[in-house]
């Protein structure tokens, strides 16, 4: 029995309300992320619909991208969609096994003096500006990955991402090029997402699998990973919308590269990001900013999709495991 009903009746009921009122207010937060995301959805299509009634291309299907001529609009998107999938996804490939290796490296192998100054270090890199990461990427790795994607493209054309690219036409700035400078971009997200989780295994589970006598690379394989699984996953999907979002880096990169006409590392051509970026001029005239706007909605649809689906596959294996 409580000293003091009453008192405690009293502190109950405060309890209750603080509960409300600390309900309400996230709730209203929630729902105002919630609403600014349908907000800038709504507010895309909208401008977009002009454009894409007064269209005389197929939208979803042409490479075709003008709008210099207002009363003859012909744009689409099929080039933009897949110099951006094909950058960021083989930009991803790239990234995530480095980031993973490294994360497990500084929480179960690096020495504690080494490790917080080498996650710093990785840290460090988002803070690079994206201009400084193209320019690094067209005048210093681009020439020198040149006779890399010639080798690559000639020897392995009947290989998916490599068939018929234009590497000799190109200087070097291909998707390939791209692709490698955004994983150096998106590795420090991974990286310090999947670092965190790691860091977080229960310790019980690791003096588990050590007390049956598992070596260093078995317990990071049978409780590390499969404990950091969500985390390397979140990771994985705010890289890829980083890579995804890039504009100036890949526009500096892929400018003076050879379109793309089909799936290869080594074509060229614009991004959402950067095709949107390098029109800025003719957003004066409100059918052609329309055009663009259009392609940002798509942008926009697909990065809410691969995080969606993100989500869903992290709780999938939350649950599961």
């Amino acid at each position: 029995m409580p000293a003091n009903p009453q008192k405690s009746a009293l502190m109950d009921g405060g309890g209750r309300w603080g509960d409300r009122i600390f309900k309400s207010i996230a709730t209203a937060a929630g729902g105002v992320i919630i609403a600014t995301i349908a907000l800038m959805g709504l507010f895309l299509l909208i401008r977009a619909l002009p454009s894409l009634s007064a269209n005389n291309a197929n939208f979803i299907t042409s490479t075709e991208f003008n709008t210099s001529d207002s009363d003859n609009l012909r744009f689409g998107i099929a080039e933009l969609f897949q110099v951006t999938v094909l950058s960021s996804v083989f930009a991803l490939l790239v990234a995530v096994p480095i980031a993973v290796g490294i994360a497990a490296f500084l929480t179960n192998y690096a020495p504690r003096r080494l490790a917080r100054p080498f996650a710093i270090l990785v840290d460090l890199l988002a803070a690079v500006p994206s201009i400084v990461f193209g320019l690094w990427g067209i005048f210093v790795l681009a020439p020198w990955l040149e006779p890399i994607s010639r080798f690559l493209n000639d020897n392995l054309g009947w290989f998916f991402p490599f068939a018929d690219g234009n590497v000799s036409l190109s200087g070097g700035g291909t998707i390939f090029t791209a692709g490698i400078v955004l994983a150096v971009m998106i590795l420090p997200i991974i990286t310090s997402v999947t670092r965190e989780v790691f860091s977080l295994t229960p310790k019980g589970q690791v003096e588990a699998a050590q007390a049956l006598g598992a070596t260093k690379w078995e317990v990071v394989r049978m409780t590390v990973f499969p404990y950091g699984r969500s985390g390397m996953i979140a990771g994985s999907m705010l890289g890829l919308g980083r890579a995804l979002g890039e504009t100036v880096a890949v526009l500096i990169i892929l400018r003076t590269a050879a379109k793309a006409g089909h799936w290869s590392l080594f074509d060229g051509g614009y991004t959402f990001a950067s095709k949107i970026a390098s029109a800025a001029a003719e957003f004066s005239a409100p059918l052609p900013t329309g055009a663009y706007i259009a392609a940002g909605f798509v942008l926009f649809a697909l990065t809410f999709v691969v995080n969606a689906l993100a989500r869903l596959a992290a709780g999938g294996r939350v649950s599961g495991g």
